[in-house]
Order: structure tokens, then sequence, then C-alpha cells
């Protein structure tokens, strides 16, 4: 029998696409599934970036491209984070990748190793955990505070800095929560990271386009004292509904491009080239689909959060961006996963318990907004009538 390394046994998943494979093998067999687990737009991609990849088709564009993307589009990059951001980023410093996990995959790969400490939030997006173990690093969660709106505390992620600790990552706004961390305890984490020169700093924003009732994004790019040691890790699948078309990016601090470009050449080689001239027409085209966008996206949130505060049982804090709700279920009596899972097989719902997303998030369930009112209504409506039964 073969026998694979021995650091496979670590690699853990996204439970996401566990939950969406059961809910299809459901579906398939006749039964109503409503799936609220996976977190993807359900709008179609703008016209105008379908019809840019068309073009670059019929245009000849077939061939390899530059391992670190078409100069057009880390150009158009470093234009976006000017007009998002007002924050000069060189075009040469951006590595644009198949998917935002790569620059993850990428980033940890670098920094971990056995010996080695990675601070990750949690709860928070599961490939965080996963990849650390696998690169032989030790996980070290950062509490996230249902009572802070899920936002950390800049005091308890300094405090978990040691000798040991080479890489922190933080995402805001967060998956799986919502939650969006203020200007100030940035401001805190950044000033305490001066101490610790040796500590690099991976910022997921890939939601950072996607926030509501006012909420600030607040890019990790405007402190210059991070720069050097900043990866950003960015891409188009939420902003503009593009997540089959697998196309992410990094902004990479000078010192460490070299690195993750020859990552990239040892991994894929380049990014789909008509993907990437798609990328382009997205950045540089208009505005208002994402404006719609997110325009649904808040009408839901709106819904849904006093959809799931009016539930027996069931308390949800409002998220300020992303779109996940993140209710907490701790006065049910049941674990998140088993809670989950009669949702799925009982209720037809498809929702991702919090212990999917760490530690922490035992007695949570995230459900995604990105579905239709209709479908969040008659979600919510099964979810009563199961919580129903279960308080006889």
């Amino acid at each position: 029998m073969v026998q694979m390394a021995a650091r496979m046994g670590v690699l853990g998943t996204e439970t996401a696409f566990e939950v969406l494979a059961r809910a299809n093998a459901l579906a398939a067999q006749g039964r109503s599934i409503i799936n609220l687990g996976i977190g993807q737009p359900d709008f179609p991609t703008p016209p105008h970036i379908v019809e840019a990849a068309c073009k670059a088709l019929v245009d000849g564009h077939h061939g390899y491209t530059a391992a670190n993307g078409i100069p057009p589009l880390r150009e158009a990059v470093a234009a976006d984070l000017w007009r998002r951001h007002r924050v000069a980023v060189s075009p040469g410093q951006v590595l644009v990748v198949p998917g935002g996990k790569v620059t993850m995959f990428f980033a940890i790969m670098m920094f971990g190793e056995p010996g080695v400490e990675i601070l990750y939030p949690n709860p928070g997006f599961p490939i965080y955990e996963s990849v650390i173990r696998f690169s032989g690093a030790v996980p070290v969660p950062i509490p996230l505070h249902e009572s802070a709106g899920f936002s950390f505390s800049a005091a308890e992620v300094l405090d978990r800095i040691t000798p040991r600790t080479r890489l922190i990552i933080v995402n805001s706004p967060a998956n799986p929560t919502g939650g969006v961390v203020p200007r100030a305890e940035f401001d805190r984490l950044v000033a305490g990271l001066e101490r610790h020169p040796q500590v690099a700093v991976l910022s997921d924003e890939i939601y950072g386009e996607i926030l509501y009732d006012g909420a600030e994004h607040v890019s990790l790019l405007g402190y210059p004292s991070l720069r050097d040691r900043l990866i950003l890790l960015d891409g188009w699948s939420k902003t503009y509904a593009m997540t089959g078309w697998r196309l992410g990016y990094g902004v990479w601090p000078e010192q460490l491009f070299a690195a993750a470009e020859r990552l990239a050449i040892n991994c894929h080689s380049c990014v789909n080239a008509a993907a990437q001239y798609a990328g382009i027409a997205a950045l540089r085209g208009p505005r208002e689909p994402v404006a719609a966008m997110v325009a649904a996206f808040a009408e839901r949130r709106q819904f849904i959060i006093e959809a799931l505060n009016r539930l027996p049982g069931v308390s949800c804090v409002r998220p300020g961006g992303a779109f996940y709700a993140f209710p907490n279920v701790t006065k049910l009596g049941l674990d998140a996963r088993s809670l989950q899972n009669r949702l799925l097989d009982e209720a037809g719902v498809a929702t991702i318990a919090g212990t999917s997303f760490g530690e922490f998030g035992e007695g949570y369930l995230r459900f995604s907004y990105a579905a239709s009112r209709a479908a969040i209504a008659e979600a919510i409506e099964r979810v009563g009538r199961l919580l129903g039964r279960l308080a006889v």
C-alpha cells in the first residue's frame, strides 16, 4: 500500500464544501434544500466582465502569461488600491494568483515550520488553521468577541506574541462573523507591533468592499510602519461575483516578492489569461453592479438579522460587513455541529456549524445571506418550525 507523508493527516478542509455536497446529494434525491451555507454571491458576474474574457479569447490570448500576472492587470490593481485607500502600491509588488486562498497558502508556507507560532482569528476562515498545521507551525488563536461585534482586542493579540511568533493573520470584514475591526483597534495593534519587528502580517481584505451602516474598511496598507512586512490578500470573487473565475492577488513587500513569485512558478505557472483580462474590466469598469449587489446584501442582512432574533433561543449581532450572519444558539441545548446536521436533514436548510471555524465557534451557526430574500425567508421559517419541535 502506498504511504503518504504524515503531514497529510493534519490537513483540514472547508466544511462549507462538505455541506454543499451533502445538500446537493439530498436535492438529487428530490428533497427541497435551501443552501445558506456556501459563501457565494447569487448574482451572475456583470456582463461587461464576461464580455472582456470572451474578447480576450477571440483576440488570441490563449498562452502562458508572466507568472506574476499581465502588466495591465497589475497596474489596474494598483490604481484600484489608490482609488479605495489613497495608498500608492507599485504594480511590481502585485502577484496575481488563482484565487485568494493561494496568497494565504503561500504566506503561511513561507513562514510556517516546526517550532514557529502563527496567530490567526478564531472563529475564522478554517483554511488558516488547516494550513498553519500543515506547515508544521503551531496555530495560536486570536479570539473574536461577540460583545465587540466580533472584533479582536489588540491587547490580547499583542499578549500572544512570543519569540516564536512569525506571522499574524487578520481578516476584516471577516468570515464567518461579518465582524469589522475598528480603526482604533488597528491603531493599537500596529503601534504594538513596532516592538516586534520580526513578525509579519497577512491582512485578508477579500470582503473590503462589502460594508454596511457606514462601517469603515481599514486597510493595513495605510500603515507605513507595516509596509515592509505586510502581505495583503484580496481578489475578485466576492466583490464582483467571480467565485468560479479563480482570480485573486497579493500585494507583497519587496523583500518577500521574489520568494512568493517562485512559489507561483512552482505551483501554478500563471493564471488563466482570459480571466486576467476579465479582472481588468472589473476594476476599470462601472461601479454600479457592485453597488447594486451590496445594496441587495444590505436589505437581506436587515431581514435575516431581524428574523433570527425573533427565533426562540437565538440571538444575533448585526454584522458590519461581508454577507454572513453568525447567531448565538447556545440556549438551544445542542452543540453547533448537531444543530447544523439536524437543520439540513430535518428542515432542508444548509448552514455551517460555528465549530467549522475554530473552537471558539461553538455555540454559533453561520448563515450566508448571499441568497435571495425569498429563499432566506423560507429557510428561517423552516428553522423556526424545527426549533418549535425541539422545544416540545
